[in-house]
Parts: structure tokens; C-alpha cells; sequence
């Protein structure tokens, strides 16, 4: 969405919370955005204040998550199935929003085997490999 500028994906988040809430026009993205901040109501006090977004650090080794870092993930994920890429992923999550039947619990799956294969991406310097990737899918 905007690359490496942290403080811009911020704002972006706390702008669309703000236009969803008002009941503004929003654009697709938006859309998508603002469906993922309701699907998470334990982040949205973090959207209300743009400048207390954007001076937050959320530490894992003190047991937080970091709320853009979580619904990026999940924004992912629906980019992903919305655009059929990799190529197999559709029915992987419709195996298992059946066999799970929760779409929001398939997607917290899904999102660690996403984290996986861009760290191990990350790591190695490469583009994600969206072969295991998609076989980390299947073996869930």
C-alpha cells in the first residue's frame, strides 16, 4: 500500500477508521480496511488518534501485537483470495472455512503461514516463494 513509510500506512488507517465511523464515501481499499478494523474491535481505540498511532512501539518480546502489523495481514489475505494469487489459494481457504467454520479463525491460520514465508523471504533475500507457501496452506 505505501511501502516502507510506516507513518503514512498509519494515518491511512486512522483516516479510514475516521471516514468509516462518519459515515463518508469510501473507496474500495477503504472498504476492505475499514472491514478489517470492525472485525477487530480490541484495535480500534488505537485508530482514534493519529499522532498516538504513529508514536507507538509495539514490542512482541512484551507480549504485544502490533494492530497494523495484524490487519495488514489480514488485508493481505483477502488481496490474495480477491486476486486468486497464488494461484490455488480460493479453494485452499474454502477447504478450510468448511472444515473450520470460521472465516476470521481460517485467516489467523492462514496469516502465520503468510508471516512464515516472508521471513524466511526476508531472510534469505529473495521474493516470497508462493509454492510453500501454498503447500504450508494445504498442510493446515
Amino acid at each position: 500500500m505505501f511501502g516502507n513509510d510506516r507513518d503514512s500506512l498509519r494515518r491511512y488507517y486512522c483516516t479510514v477508521w475516521d471516514k468509516a465511523q462518519s459515515g463518508q464515501p469510501l473507496e474500495p481499499l477503504e472498504h476492505l480496511i475499514a472491514g478489517v478494523i470492525r472485525e477487530h474491535p480490541e484495535y480500534q481505540p488505537a485508530l482514534t488518534n493519529a499522532e498516538t498511532a504513529l508514536g507507538r512501539e509495539y514490542l512482541p518480546e512484551m507480549g504485544e501485537t502490533n494492530p497494523f502489523l495484524h490487519m495488514g495481514m489480514h488485508i493481505a489475505i483477502q488481496e490474495q483470495l480477491g486476486g486468486q494469487r497464488p494461484e490455488g489459494i480460493v479453494e485452499v481457504y474454502q477447504q478450510l472455512c468448511q472444515r473450520l467454520g470460521d472465516r476470521h479463525a481460517v485467516e489467523h491460520r492462514m496469516m502465520e503461514c503468510l508471516g512464515e514465508t516472508l521471513w524466511e523471504a526476508q531472510r534469505s533475500h529473495t521474493e516470497p516463494d508462493e509454492r510453500v507457501y501454498l503447500e504450508r496452506l494445504r498442510r493446515l
